[in-house]
């Protein structure tokens, strides 16, 4: 990478006030650590997915090929399936949260669901 610090790039932040979404910041922190490596995972997937697709192919398997690799239409389609799964059993604790509510009729109280979960 010419010129690139990949450690401070991967330290930046956006200007202004980070937005809270859970009532503290010990469990909004585990929350990010969750979702960064989460979304790490998510990227090891796709590249596994590529190698194998590259193996099927009887192409070479290099840093380069891999790189290079560009999904067709099925394969993109199968990988969004695949990432909507994936996210869906991630957050699940807070689906099944707001299913709860719809189901009892109740209007969505977010400080209170927030303060809920940071118990």
């Amino acid at each position: 990478m010419d010129g690139i610090d990949i450690r401070r790039a991967a330290g930046a932040k956006a200007k202004g006030k980070r937005p809270w979404f859970l009532a503290d910041a010990q469990t909004e922190r585990v929350m990010a650590v969750a979702m960064a490596v989460a979304q790490e995972l998510a990227v090891t997937r796709e590249r596994l997915d590529t190698v194998e697709r590259l193996l099927a192919d009887g192409q070479p398997v290099t840093a380069a090929t891999i790189d290079a690799y560009r999904p067709d239409a099925a394969a993109m389609a199968e990988r969004q399936r695949w990432h909507a799964d994936f996210v869906a059993r991630i957050l699940r604790v807070f689906q099944q949260e707001l299913e709860e509510v719809e189901q009892q009729g109740r209007e969505l109280d977010t400080e209170a669901l927030a303060s809920q979960f940071a118990e």
